[in-house]
């Protein structure tokens, strides 16, 4: 897996905790799910086969019944036909077998015999079973050899139950007979009867049309644990479905004397909820273990690892603001994470050390700056007022020139003082800049007969570099308009245009020739950066765009 496209350390290791734990929840859902599977199945197979089993006692106990009741035709038969030793015969048998209430056989050459043990059974009465009996199909052959062809029912008569044995031999013509054996259902109760058997476990013999023929423990009326839906069972079979009594139980049902009798075994669903119930153990635990295993390695994830780096993030953070700002190195942090706060901590003593080193070297070399330049400051002045003196000493043109550059060199030291006006170097506004060295105009340069105006609008600055050159430019405009023109009014026009550009405009009272611009001047136009817009010519001096930061 990729766990580089995770952002974070926390978002790899949840990451990698996933990919450990989706295969073991996964294999641990599939052994669930195989378990429950195989626990069900076992159930139904053990539901299937104890029907089967309670069918194979009702065959047998049957079967018994049968081996009996060809006992008793064997026994009647040596009577020769003989009606009162064939009754006394009869009776005797059945007072010997006790549950066996009736028997009629009918031999071919030889007169009815019948028997019985309850008034109520009389000739007619045992004829027309026999009647109903011989218009039904014979039950098929269970296993082995068959002495007759049998057929296994139950009848009431009256209020009474009787549980009905019909056979007729296998012979034809002579030797040909048919009996029929009424018997107490009792005898066959005592068939489902197993003592310690599950007590939610519920077994009969039921009739096609859903009539208990006879049930274990249970009265045959009472048939509420029948399914709904009767389910006539062609081969064994098992399934679930609602019963008469409203709740949902498991059925297994076998046919034991076909077409119409079939055993079916009722199982309440404590067996298979159990099941689920242990399916949803067997599914949860490994699943709430391994979300619990992940709550806690988020949990240590955070306590551990998390929380340290987000404090040296912090640290990190707050050195914007706080110089002092320290990782928190505490005896409860990783030996590595120590480690990195601890090299994070020495990086910033070191940092600090230097920054003062380098402070303390800044603030020297802004000393000997500003110390400079106020020795040349000072020089400027020296040189200015050299210059004043010996302009005393000389006259006309000389003392002109000496003017002029005095005039110069007071525009060198005006810079030079207000951009170190504050103890270090600034930009210097041009209001103030201007004033001064128009002031120093007026004094220097102005003859008594000329005049100059001024108008000042602008809260531009400019760096010592470029407002040295803008001075040299107003003082050689100035004097070159001013020298040979006697009674003549100077005017300077400063105006913002916006807060990034100025216009500065010269002009006289009247035309005047203008002399053509040097290359020195030109340099001093490239030095300030301004745009000329307006050449010289006639009475405006020239006008010119300058562009600044505020």
């Amino acid at each position: 897996m990729m766990l580089a496209a995770f952002p974070t350390v926390k978002a790899r290791l949840l990451a990698l905790m996933i990919v450990i734990a989706l295969p073991i929840a996964f294999l641990c859902a599939i052994a669930a799910v195989t378990n429950y599977h195989t626990v069900v199945a076992s159930l139904q197979a053990a539901q299937l086969q104890t029907a089967e089993n309670f069918a194979i006692r009702a065959r047998v106990w049957y079967r018994g019944a049968l081996r009996a009741m060809l006992a008793t035709v064997v026994t009647i038969d040596a009577t020769q036909g003989d009606r009162t030793a064939c009754i006394a015969a009869g009776e005797s048998v059945l007072r010997e077998l006790d549950g066996y209430r009736a028997i009629r056989i009918l031999r071919s050459g030889q007169p009815p015999c019948s028997a019985t043990v309850m008034p109520a059974l009389t000739t007619p009465v045992v004829d027309e079973v026999l009647e109903q009996q011989r218009g039904k199909p014979f039950v098929s052959l269970w296993t082995g050899t068959e002495l007759a062809r049998v057929r296994y029912d139950h009848v009431m008569l009256g209020a009474t139950r009787h549980l009905v044995l019909y056979a007729r031999s296998n012979r034809v013509g002579e030797g040909e007979w048919e009996a029929l054996l009424l018997i107490d259902p009792m005898l066959l109760r005592q068939v489902f009867s197993l003592g310690g058997v599950d007590p939610d476990l519920e077994v009969g013999l039921v009739n096609r049309g859903g009539d208990i023929v006879i049930a274990r423990d249970t009265e045959t009326g009472e048939a509420d644990w029948l399914p709904r839906e009767e389910m006539i069972p062609t081969e064994p079979r098992r399934w679930g479905a609602p019963s008469r009594g409203g709740d949902d139980r498991s059925y297994a049902a076998l046919l034991v004397a076909e077409p119409d009798i079939y055993l079916i075994a009722s199982f309440g669903e404590q067996a298979e909820t159990a099941a689920r119930l242990q399916f949803y153990a067997l599914l949860l635990t490994p699943l709430l273990t391994l979300a619990l295993l992940t709550l806690a390695y988020t949990r240590a994830l955070d306590t551990h690892c998390v929380r340290w780096l987000k404090s040296i993030e912090a640290a990190a953070r707050a050195r914007v603001q706080l110089s002092t700002a320290r990782v928190a190195v505490s005896a409860e942090m990783p030996t590595d994470m120590r480690s990195v706060a601890d090299a994070f901590n020495t990086m910033v003593d070191e940092q600090e050390l230097r920054q003062r080193k380098l402070q303390a070297a800044l603030d020297d070399n802004r000393y000997l700056v500003g110390e400079l330049h106020h020795r040349v400051k000072n020089s400027l002045q020296v040189v200015q007022s050299y210059v004043g003196l010996s302009k005393r000493d000389y006259g006309g043109e000389a003392r002109q020139a000496l003017a002029d550059a005095e005039c110069r060199i007071h525009v060198l030291s005006a810079a030079y003082r207000f951009t170190l006006a504050d103890g270090e170097m600034q930009p210097v506004r041009i209001d103030v800049f201007l004033e001064d060295v128009l002031a120093m105009v007026s004094s220097l340069i102005r003859a008594r007969d000329q005049w100059i105006a001024t108008r000042v609008e602008t809260t531009a600055s400019l760096p010592v570099d470029r407002v040295i050159p803008l001075g040299f430019l107003v003082v050689d405009v100035m004097s070159r308009a001013l020298r040979p023109n006697p009674n003549l009014t100077v005017s300077i026009t400063v105006i913002d245009l916006d807060e990034f550009t100025f216009t500065i405009a010269l002009g006289a009272d009247r035309a005047i020739a203008h002399q053509r611009q040097s290359k020195l001047f030109a340099g001093l136009i490239r030095q300030i950066e301004a745009e000329q817009i307006e050449p010289p010519a006639g009475a405006s001096l020239g006008t010119w765009r300058v562009s600044h930061q505020v």
